[in-house]
């Protein structure tokens, strides 16, 4: 054919319009050809973006982002049989908790993007988005609500209450959604503490024994999901010993509920005596875990140990490390013992034909990452993903996707671009992911020969799994991020004074080091509660604070514990420090101002 085109010889008039005519057909059938393959490679999905919108997949995967941002940014979210794209609001508003999108053109970008449902409670805890028989589940923190979905992008029917919490908002209310085959909705009442401590988040003070939390709250309720306007009293509890879930899943494999588990916090910071940094940094286990009616998870009486695969009692309860308590055999054994802090915050049992054969019946799990592991690397920030067969894992757990944080080592939360949040799969058996920074949604689709996908492919995600700092576990003293007399390090001890050294200390696990704070507890950097009245801002470290509060118009739900144990002038040395770094510029607060307001109150 090349021969035939090229020839230098003169054509022979007389056949040269046949030429012609033979070769036009060939070269349209060819690009026919050429066509049909690509359309059968792609399957009619959308290109992928040149760079895979930012991720690391394995080989023969493309990834196209759908949206850059949302206003709201996002929590969860679902997909419709018709493609679109129901997201669950972080920060909802007047224009409502949720947000439509639709892609006209199937080039794999949404085109249209409503938001709708403007209902009580925007708290940024409110977590679920889910399709179920017809209807769209979704739910804040304190309420789940339902609509029957129409041929119409938003819809135009009835909202309807299924269930209210009758508490007020508290850390660890998220109420994530799974549905069983028999009618019923499973939901979470998380524990609205750390470890039940007499003193929430106070180092070393003593857990409450029996920990009364555990009556109506850290477990798993079952109600009827048709049923409207219930109450936690019309449902039944279904499992105890979850301190905070924010994704559940049912395997409709081998017929069970499971759920990813957030464990406690500070073991370092709040038992120094206890645990080194880099126990504290590793542990406790974040667990993924099959639950059955009557199950206990353990907390708050003990946690899980993944390097010594077993449970063990917490320091509140007179834990060192090594003491177990009694009954530890009758806890719920995890299906799989993740690094402590990735923050799992979803998991989703994959379904769907269009990845290769061993994705099936698996699991995937978007860890959220970690707010608390310092002075290590903090870590999480990617899609997990643990093969399965009717319930039991088939081999180690992998990291499907990473690169969402931008960052080759994250010392502070805010240093991530993005954080995975929220898992669906497409009718065409697409994954998509969900980001609570921006509200960045990917599109992960898969282009290769499913039948030939094996270990080649996954080798690049095998290296990240053993290297990468987000996701590995540090090695003790060598992987330290965070050095006491690092001169390069603007927030080391060394740069930042006595106020700093002691913010540092006692204030930074939550808040950072650079004052930015993160998703579960407030920035620092003009603030009106840092900026604002003196002896309000004393009193939240003599007296701590707990409940919703509002910063830089965002909502935070967690609890600040009293540190009136540290001396007047430590105090005053640490609020110094806050109201002149950071960008702030706020006058010195004395010993004496913090000691008037400690007289203050205590006096009768």
């Amino acid at each position: 054919m090349i021969n035939f085109l090229n020839q230098t010889k003169q054509p022979n008039t007389k056949y040269a319009n046949n030429k012609r005519v033979f070769v036009y057909p060939l070269l349209c059938v060819i690009a026919a050809i050429f066509l049909v393959q690509c359309s059968s490679k792609d399957n009619g999905l959308p290109a992928g973006d040149p760079d895979n919108a930012g991720l690391f997949v394995p080989d023969g995967f493309e990834v196209v982002a759908v949206v850059d941002s949302l206003k709201g940014r996002a929590r969860h979210l679902t997909v419709n049989t018709n493609g679109d794209i129901y997201v669950k609001l972080r920060f909802p508003n007047d224009e409502g908790g949720n947000a439509a999108l639709r892609d006209t053109d199937n080039d794999g970008k949404a085109d249209i993007i409503e938001t709708f449902d403007d209902y009580i409670d925007r708290s940024s805890y409110g977590t679920e988005m889910r399709i179920h028989n017809g209807y769209l589940y979704f739910s804040s923190v304190t309420r789940i609500y339902r609509q029957k979905l129409t041929d119409q992008l938003v819809p135009d029917t009835e909202l309807e209450l299924i269930l209210t919490d009758r508490q007020p908002p508290r850390q660890h209310d998220t109420k994530p959604i799974a549905f069983d085959n028999e009618g019923n909705l499973y939901t979470v009442y998380g524990a609205p503490s750390d470890v039940c401590q007499v003193d929430d988040r106070s180092p070393l003070s003593p857990g409450m024994f029996p920990c009364p939390i555990l009556e109506d709250r850290a477990g798993v309720w079952k109600f009827d999901a048709n049923k409207l306007n219930q109450f936690q009293e019309d449902g039944e509890k279904f499992a105890t010993g979850l301190r905070s879930v924010v994704g559940m899943d049912w395997n409709h494999q081998d017929d069970n509920l499971y759920a990813v588990v957030h464990g406690r916090d500070y073991m370092h910071p709040t038992w120094p005596n206890k645990f080194t940094p880099w126990e504290g940094s590793v542990l406790p286990s974040e667990v993924f875990v099959r639950l059955k009616d009557g199950d206990d998870a353990g907390w708050p009486y003990h946690y899980y140990d993944q390097i010594k695969g077993d449970y063990f009692l917490n320091p509140e309860y007179g834990g060192d490390g090594e003491k177990q308590g009694e009954d530890v055999d009758q806890l719920t054994d995890p299906v799989v013992g993740f690094l402590g802090h990735f923050a799992p915050n979803d998991i989703m049992f994959y379904e769907g034909d269009q990845f290769p054969e061993r994705y099936k019946n698996g699991a995937f799990i978007a860890f959220h990452g970690s707010t608390s592991s310092a002075p290590y690397p903090q870590t999480g920030y990617f899609i997990g993903f643990v093969p399965m067969e009717n319930g039991i894992p088939t081999g180690p757990w992998e990291v499907f996707a990473d690169g969402f944080a931008e960052q080759e080592i994250i010392k502070n939360t805010s240093d991530a671009t993005y954080r995975p949040m929220g898992l669906a799969v497409g009718p065409d058996g697409s994954l998509y992911v969900s980001d609570s920074e921006k509200g960045k949604i990917w599109r992960i689709m898969y282009k290769g020969d499913k039948d030939e996908f094996g270990e080649a492919e996954l080798a690049g995600m095998e290296e990240r799994k053993r290297t990468a700092s987000n996701i590995k576990t540090p090695v003790e003293f060598e992987d330290l991020v965070v050095k006491p007399n690092d001169e390069d390090d603007i927030y080391s001890d060394e740069n930042v004074g006595e106020g700093g050294k002691l913010y540092n200390t006692y204030c930074s696990v939550c808040h950072q080091r650079n004052g930015l704070g993160n998703d579960r507890f407030p920035p620092l950097d003009d603030a009106e509660w840092i900026l604002g009245d003196k002896t309000r801002l004393i009193n939240v470290v003599l007296q701590g604070l707990r409940g919703e509060i509002f910063v830089h118009e965002k909502s935070y739900n967690n609890v600040m514990p009293k540190l009136d144990r540290l001396s007047d002038e430590e105090i005053a040395g640490i609020l110094t420090y806050v109201r002149g770094s950071f960008g702030n510029k706020g006058s010195k607060i004395t010993p004496e101002e913090v000691a008037k307001v400690r007289k203050t109150n205590e006096t009768p």
